[in-house]
């Protein structure tokens, strides 16, 4: 679908409510209005939910020639991510590049404590700003309102650097950003969250090319068997698989091939979480989070 039929598409898309209106009608709106006041857009595109949002959209209202999507690209991007962003792209006819950044050279990311996604963020931020100051744009975030209630860092960092969260001011949460994508007939809509492979690590231990490498194989490992919303918990040479509580039965009665794919991947102990994904329970050590299974690790990590 070209940007030329896109906003006819969302008005189809969310007409058919009762009186022309709902509460997804107008954060929409509300969304256009204030992406439209933005002039010119330079767009974090991860490919998640959130940012393809942002990205559709303020192509959609701006135009791709007043709009650069930008995947940034280091070890902490999946490559299946990678690759997916290049596909929206195509698909949806976006403005698109990558941009590489070093946030493993900085000694206060690899170090791992409770700020690395401050530090992630000034990286990113960092490559983004000279594109923004060529392109006289603004530099926008998928951020939502869900988002705000977590430990992130990165975030601050982000509003330091003169970001803005276009979700967030709109007033949409998650569920607000699954539902309007998909009535706008976007792919994104259910796509599993995926944060960066260093949100896998326990704070405190330290972050490396070499764990980035063995978490992002051992993941892409349990996809190709299958298993969509997942993560790998990084523990040394222990593996920590959280999966959808509905795939747990499935991982059980399959677990010599998941063994044998995490295995694979480098890690000699492979558990499964038996309370299954949860996005963003490791910063549970830091947030004070839930009693339970889940905090008695006593490990956190910065996104989810």
């Amino acid at each position: 679908m070209s940007s030329r039929t896109s906003a006819s598409s969302e008005t189809a898309a969310t007409s058919g409510t009762t009186g022309g209106s709902s509460p997804l009608v107008e954060k929409l709106g509300l969304l256009r209005s204030h992406i439209a006041l933005v002039g010119r857009a330079v767009v974090a595109f991860s490919g998640g939910a959130d940012s393809a949002l942002v990205a559709r959209v303020t192509t959609d209202v701006l135009g791709p020639e007043l709009v650069l999507c930008v995947t940034a690209v280091s070890p902490s991007l999946a490559p299946e991510e990678l690759a997916d962003c290049e596909a929206l792209a195509r698909e949806w006819g976006l403005r698109w590049r990558t941009v590489s950044t070093g946030e493993l050279d900085d000694e206060r990311y690899a170090a791992n404590d409770s700020d690395r996604c401050y530090h992630c963020k000034a990286s990113l931020l960092s490559a983004l700003t000279p594109l923004a100051v060529a392109e006289s744009a603004v530099v926008l975030l998928g951020v939502n309102l869900d988002d705000l209630g977590d430990h992130r860092p990165g975030q601050r960092a982000a509003s330091e650097r003169g970001a803005r969260f276009p979700l967030v001011t709109a007033g949409l949460t998650k569920d607000d950003v699954r539902a309007i994508s998909r009535q706008l007939g976007l792919r994104t809509w259910d796509k599993p969250a995926a944060a960066c492979l260093a949100s896998r690590v326990p704070y405190g231990t330290p972050v490396t090319l070499g764990t980035l490498t063995t978490v992002s194989a051992a993941e892409s490992a349990l996809r190709a068997l299958g298993f969509r919303q997942l993560r790998v918990r990084h523990y040394g040479d222990l593996a920590r698989i959280e999966l959808d509580g509905a795939d747990l039965v499935d991982a059980v009665q399959r677990r010599h091939e998941v063994v044998a794919a995490v295995r694979g991947a480098g890690y000699r102990y492979v558990t499964l979480d038996l309370e299954g994904f949860r996005s963003g329970n490791l910063n549970f050590a830091v947030t004070g989070g839930p009693s339970g299974a889940a905090i008695v690790s006593g490990d956190a990590t910065g996104e989810s």
